[in-house]
Order: C-alpha cells, then sequence, then structure tokens
C-alpha cells in the first residue's frame, strides 16, 4: 500500500520522530468518478495511533462511495515532548495537500471530510476550531484552505475540564500539566478545551458516542454538541445507549481482531529501533512500547453492539444533506 507523505524534507522536525514523518495511506474506489474524500485519524490518548480505527473505517467508507485515506499523525509515547500543536498541523497539511492533489486522487476538493476517533477527534475538532489561524509556510498551499468541509467527532476528546480524559492532555500538553498552576498552563488548557472556541465558521459536525464510554467521560460530546448549537454550527449529535471506549465499527471482522496491517504504529516502530540503537534512553524493555498491538481474545459469546454499527450510514446521511 502507498505511504504518502506529506510533509517535504526539512519541513517536520518533531524531535521524537527518529524515522517517522505523518503520512496517509489511500483507500481508493478503482473507478474514473470523482469522489468525496475521508480522511480517517485513528485515536490513541496522543501517544500512539491504533489499527482498529484505520483500515476497517476507511473501507467503510469506501462502501458508502468515498475515497478514503487513513492519517498517521504525531503522537508523544513516553510523554516527553508534548504535542502541542503538531498534530493540529499534520493534519491541517494532509487536507490541503488532498485538496491540491484532488484530481490525482479522483476527489471533489470541495468534499473533503475529517473522522476522528478518540484524541484524533481532538485532532480533527482542534482544526474545526482553529482552521483560520492555522498556516503553512509552504508557498506550494498559499491560498489552499485547510477548513474541512465537515467532521466526524467519534467518542471525541474535548474538555480539558471537569469530564477530562487527562492522559491525552498530559500526552499534548505536558506530563505535569495538572499539577502546575501558572499562567502557561492555563493557557494551553483553555485553548485546548475545544468546547470554549467553536465559532460560527466552524464546518459541520457529525458528533458520536456511547452514554456507557469508560474512559472518556459522555460529557466531552454533550459540551461540543452543545457549543455547536450555541454558535450556529449545524451539527448532529446521537449518543448509543450501551457500548465501551474504542468501538470503531464493531462489526465481527473488528471484534476478531482483524484490523490490517499495523500502518499506524509507525512512529511507536521507529521509537522502539531508536531505543534499540541507542539513540534515547529507556528504563525497561523497547518491546513493551508496542503492548497496544497484541491481539485481544475473541470471545464468540461476548457482547455485541449492531446498533452502533449503523454511524457511518448516519453520518453520511448527514454529510449529504449539507
Amino acid at each position: 500500500m502507498e505511504k504518502i507523505s506529506i510533509w517535504q524534507k526539512g519541513e517536520y522536525t518533531y524531535p521524537l520522530a527518529f524515522d517517522f514523518e505523518p503520512n496517509l495511506r489511500a483507500y481508493l474506489i478503482d473507478d474514473d468518478a470523482t469522489h468525496p474524500c475521508m480522511l480517517v485519524l485513528p485515536g490513541g490518548g496522543y501517544a500512539v495511533t491504533v489499527p482498529p480505527e484505520g483500515e476497517l473505517v476507511a473501507k467503510r467508507f469506501n462502501e458508502l462511495g468515498y475515497n478514503c485515506f487513513v492519517m498517521t499523525y504525531t503522537t508523544n509515547q513516553l510523554c516527553r515532548v508534548p504535542v502541542m500543536d503538531q498534530a493540529m498541523r499534520d493534519l491541517a497539511r494532509a487536507i490541503r495537500f488532498v485538496r491540491m492533489n484532488a484530481s490525482e486522487y479522483n476527489i471533489d476538493p470541495a468534499k473533503v471530510y475529517i473522522c476522528g476517533f478518540s484524541a484524533a477527534g481532538h485532532v480533527c475538532a482542534s482544526v474545526c476550531d482553529y482552521w483560520d489561524e492555522i498556516d503553512d509556510s509552504n508557498p506550494e498551499y498559499a491560498g489552499i484552505s485547510c477548513r474541512p468541509d465537515a467532521a466526524i467527532l467519534s467518542y471525541p476528546v474535548i474538555t480539558s475540564g471537569e469530564y477530562a480524559h487527562q492522559d491525552s492532555f498530559r500526552f499534548l500538553l505536558g506530563g505535569d500539566i495538572y499539577d502546575r498552576n501558572d499562567e502557561e498552563a492555563k493557557y494551553l488548557l483553555d485553548k485546548y478545551s475545544l468546547e470554549k472556541h467553536v465559532k460560527s465558521t466552524n464546518p459541520p459536525c457529525f458528533i458520536w458516542q456511547t452514554e456507557t464510554d469508560d474512559l472518556v467521560p459522555v460529557e466531552n460530546s454533550y459540551l461540543y454538541a452543545e457549543a455547536c448549537k450555541n454558535a450556529g454550527v449545524r451539527y448532529e449529535h446521537i449518543t448509543f445507549p450501551q457500548g465501551p471506549h474504542g468501538l470503531s465499527i464493531p462489526t465481527e471482522e473488528w471484534a476478531k481482531g482483524m484490523h490490517g496491517e499495523p500502518y499506524t504504529a509507525e512512529q511507536s516502530f521507529a521509537l522502539v529501533k531508536a531505543i534499540k540503537e541507542g539513540r534515547i534512553e529507556f528504563d525497561g524493555d523497547p518491546e513493551s512500547l508496542l503492548d497496544f498491538l497484541k491481539p485481544w481474545p475473541y470471545d464468540p459469546n461476548g457482547p455485541k453492539f449492531p446498533e452502533v454499527c449503523v454511524w457511518p450510514e448516519m453520518a453520511d446521511k448527514f454529510i449529504k444533506a449539507l
């Protein structure tokens, strides 16, 4: 599968990326027609990017008529160098890249959509809030907007307040962020509490989550939906009554761990390689950093969530109604 670099040589400088650079993997419909585009961003708490929210989602949106890309963006697995706005800038560049190369990929540049899960929902919502402030110094992208035409936020991390998923903010902003009471910490926690920064110019949003989410409180979705309502942003907010965090599209294929090649873990692979080569110190077994890739046990009698499986069709209807 083709790996598409979005940053040119010398542009990407995150210090703990080592041999990794943010990239796209294309899932294109095999015809000559022009299609809308869906950029899919797997979650992982700003520490990793997990496979279950990549290929399976892209293939479903292929079935719905979208040319898709799965995006691997900057994360901070060792919690040593905060991500800050790098992941947001990765996504903004990816949107501009897709628009600039729309004809090559048979994409309508006026129908570029983003879909992020968990912490990647925070990446997507960051671009929704701040798209008009994200500049790009490369003259090739001058005049190309990074505003998505709509966003799908799947069980998203949103708030740094009472209902925060604190670990996501630690990896995003620095491990001690909640222990400090200085002006910088207050500024950053406010800036990235995204329900506070929704504007009337934000793109339309489809937001979904389960009420029983056991990792990111469902109030995150409610807060962003309410902010969209107050700002006059078109939105749809769906909550399903049951289901844990990280459901992706909970089909039988998902439940069996058939998530495709683990290319979303490229930054983790690069980190493990750097540790083994002595380029960075790490106290412990570097292979433990890949534990998130271990297959989970499949229980054929385990809980099923067929009602959650329909969210892509619901999101597609929302987008088409725009």
